[in-house]
């Protein structure tokens, strides 16, 4: 904790919380309007006090924290929930995670002539093959049971 209770560098606070890996990343995402407190930008050096709101953008989703207690220094992943607070309704994860899904399904049309793909692009593609044949069975058996319980 500061040994002043009153406020904070925000780009300091952000990586102390382990929103991003570097001031640096915290500093440029104050200044490219990412993160605002009480829905106005703000710029790095804006302290940050004890019950501030912040919006922040990151890794592609909008999320709503309130801070819970002030930080100079890094800390652990588990001791972050003592300074922060998530309000970020769940339905926004649940948005960010169906747009990834469908961000990973693009990525399996290939131009012709765009060569092998690397290692990442033949793990996720038999992912997402993975993923639907385990779907695509669970249907199966569904239909099964539907059937013999003379459904149709």
């Amino acid at each position: 904790m500061t040994d002043n209770n009153d406020s904070e560098r925000i780009d300091v606070w952000l990586w102390a919380v382990r929103f991003y890996k570097t001031r640096s990343l915290a500093s440029d995402a104050c200044r490219k309007g990412w993160v605002t407190v009480k829905g106005q930008r703000v710029k790095p050096a804006r302290g940050v006090r004890i019950g501030d709101e912040l919006s922040i953008r990151h890794q592609n989703i909008d999320k709503t924290v309130a801070v819970r207690g002030l930080l100079r220094r890094r800390v652990g992943g588990k001791a972050v929930e003592q300074y922060c607070e998530d309000r970020t309704p769940p339905e926004v994860y649940a948005r960010a995670e169906e747009q990834r899904k469908l961000n990973a399904t693009a990525d399996l049309v290939r131009d012709r002539g765009a060569g092998r793909p690397t290692k990442r692009q033949r793990r996720e593609i038999e992912e997402v093959i993975l993923e639907a044949e385990q779907r695509e069975a669970v249907y199966r058996k569904w239909d099964e049971g539907f059937n013999k319980k003379g459904g149709r």
